[in-house]
């Protein structure tokens, strides 16, 4: 469409417009099929192709009138802050995954998502999700289920904060991230999976002191259960122990997801 623009971060251009159809995350089994006309909505509601460096915000607490994003490429997180800085990570937010949901449509934004990697997103307006429930009822049911679906794993978080022991706690995330992250990386299974996150990153989202998480982290890795290599890459020899050790299943459970 001729109103589509490629928006550049003061950082740089990170890459150029991605059509729809041509949207590589649709060639992934990870989530549901559209039709064409499904297809062509989407790319009629989309209004640039948005690339940020790590570290800038996406989303400002508190600011007005944010847009909606679906993650293309790189990591996020989704976060709130209290007084003296300290911080929680609500959730952390991988390519498909749809950003903005949770902002009330005329209240300011009570939440931050930041980009923890190089990102490039797909920028909506905020009355694409009114668009989309009165064009097409199919996907405003996906919006539904992304809203949901993004529900329920705050609430696994919540269940790790509030009653999983800390080694639980920092194995599920590991597992947790490491099965919705895989199919993202090519290079995942010869050199490991590209892990962003920080022991700050992760005692944010755990509820636990930076002390706390580094000790954690270095029983699981006595334990054979995890390895970080150079570069950031995460490596799990034994992913179905880590699951076990979290209270989890193995392999867990990904439903196909929409993609809007």
């Amino acid at each position: 469409m001729s109103d589509k623009l490629v928006a550049r971060s003061a950082g740089g251009d990170l890459g150029g417009a991605v059509r729809c159809v041509e949207c590589p995350l649709r060639r992934l089994d990870l989530y549901q099929p559209v039709n064409d006309t499904e297809l062509t909505l989407i790319d009629e509601l989309k209004r640039a192709d948005v690339s940020y460096r790590a570290g800038e915000m996406l989303i400002a607490e508190n600011t007005d009138d944010t847009p909606l994003f679906t993650l293309l490429r790189g990591w996020a997180i989704r976060f709130k802050t209290l007084g003296g800085g300290r911080r929680q990570i609500l959730h952390v937010l991988l390519p498909g995954d749809f950003i903005g949901l949770q902002q009330k449509m005329s209240d300011a934004a009570s939440h931050g998502v930041q980009a923890l990697t190089d990102v490039h997103v797909c920028r909506f307006a905020r009355d694409a999700v009114w668009t989309l429930h009165r064009e097409l009822p199919s996907l405003g049911y996906g919006i539904t289920w992304l809203s949901a679906n993004q529900n329920s794993l705050v609430d696994d978080n919540l269940l790790s904060v509030g009653r999983r022991s800390a080694l639980e706690r920092v194995a599920a995330l590991l597992v947790t991230l490491y099965a919705r992250a895989l199919p993202h990386d090519d290079e995942a299974a010869t050199l490991g999976l590209r892990f962003p996150l920080t022991q700050q990153h992760i005692a944010d989202a755990m509820g636990l002191s930076l002390v706390h998480t580094h000790r954690v982290l270095r029983q699981l890795r006595q334990r054979g259960l995890y390895e970080l290599q150079d570069g950031g890459r995460l490596v799990l020899p034994d992913p179905k122990a880590l699951a076990q050790m979290a209270r989890l299943r193995w392999p867990l459970e990904m439903a196909r997801a929409p993609l809007i």
